[in-house]
């Protein structure tokens, strides 16, 4: 194949077209159309364009079938087969379709292994830019998306968006099984694991099966030191977090469970629901022994330990009176044994005794 000099075929007297130019500019790396805003060049000014349109809120292009808008019309015809269901980027591996070639060359990394994005601050390593540009609000504790409802502020979009069906109540994910719904499909997931009894986690110190990796994660604390949840006002520490965000309503006086008879409050829903059975006096925890019923397990279990402690106060006693019906036995038979000495010298002596 012939190697063609651009410098001699391109005609620096005659004025260059725009592909000429463009093409020009792709040999020697000459990007003269620059974003005032980052800095960023492009061998063309339609590029450029379209990517000012990312330091803006404008959203030019419309979706016809569900009014979502874009900033670019790849963009949009990317989202078009979100609607038509076309997949052109499938998996050499796994057969796996995906709607955009990016798509299908983050998913590649599964396979590979590769993690080309690493976090300067920690090290921890990515397989999306878009994934570490999300982590890295974890050190700058940057929250760019905030809830007009309630103004809580959230560091990815799909979280804000999640936690507004908070507010509209909505909740399109339902089990088939039992129709409960749910906010998210991951959530809805992990249900499902209720009805068919898999525990795909499996601890490797003592074997026991979790339905989410992180009830495995905060169980497997139970079996080492580590404490990584401390508190910022006293600086006590904890094994789980829900365990600290407990033990921080000592300080801040929160008690958000409310009994629906009396109004007593509580820091915790299992405390309420335990002083509830006072009002209800129903009895859920039963001795196996007499039968009688109790409205909290404490009470039964003091109840057991009282009636364990009892009958072994009943063994010790029963032990010592047949020790002391022994010795009495003993003592009796001992004095029979004396009276027939006794006896026995009144014979031989009669009525002797001893002179004065």
């Amino acid at each position: 194949m012939a190697v063609v000099n651009l410098s001699r075929t391109l005609d620096f007297a005659a004025p260059l077209g725009a592909k000429q130019k463009v093409l020009f500019w792709n040999h020697t790396g000459e990007r003269p159309f620059t974003c005032s805003e980052c800095g960023k060049g492009f061998t063309r000014l339609t590029h450029l364009t379209a990517h000012q349109l990312v330091h803006t809120d404008m959203r030019p292009f419309k979706c016809s079938d569900c009014e979502k808008s874009f900033k670019t019309k790849y963009n949009l015809l990317a989202h078009h087969r979100v609607h038509t269901g076309e997949r052109w980027f499938a998996c050499a591996e796994c057969g796996k379709g995906f709607t955009q070639l990016s798509s299908l060359q983050a998913h590649r990394r599964i396979h590979t292994g590769e993690k080309p994005f690493m976090c300067t601050e920690c090290g921890k390593r990515f397989t999306q830019l878009s994934h570490l540009l999300t982590h890295r609000r974890v050190h700058t504790g940057e929250k760019p998306f905030t809830c007009p409802e309630c103004g809580t502020a959230f560091a990815q979009l799909c979280k804000m968006l999640d936690h507004q069906r908070v507010h509209t109540g909505e909740r399109p994910f339902t089990c088939s099984v039992c129709g409960k719904g749910f906010t998210q499909s991951s959530t809805l997931l992990r249900h499902k694991h209720i009805h068919t009894g898999v525990r795909p986690f499996t601890c490797s110190e003592c074997g026991k099966g979790f339905t989410q990796s992180a009830q495995l994660t905060s169980h497997q604390r139970v079996h080492s030191d580590t404490r990584p949840f401390k508190c910022s006002d006293c600086e006590k520490s904890f094994k789980g977090k829900m365990d600290l965000l407990i033990h921080q309503r000592v300080h801040t006086g929160e008690r958000p469970f409310i009994c629906c008879v009396c109004g007593k409050r509580f820091t915790q829903h299992s405390l309420r629901l335990k002083h509830q059975h006072s009002h209800t006096r129903e009895t859920l925890f039963i001795c196996s022994v007499c039968g009688k019923g109790f409205t909290r397990a404490n009470t039964l279990q003091k109840h057991q330990r009282i009636d364990r402690e009892s009958r072994d106060d009943a063994r010790k006693i029963h032990k010592n009176d047949t020790r002391t019906e022994s010795a009495f036995k003993l003592m009796e038979r001992l004095n029979s044994h004396s009276r027939l000495h006794l006896s026995s010298q009144s014979q031989e002596f009669g009525d002797w005794a001893p002179e004065e």
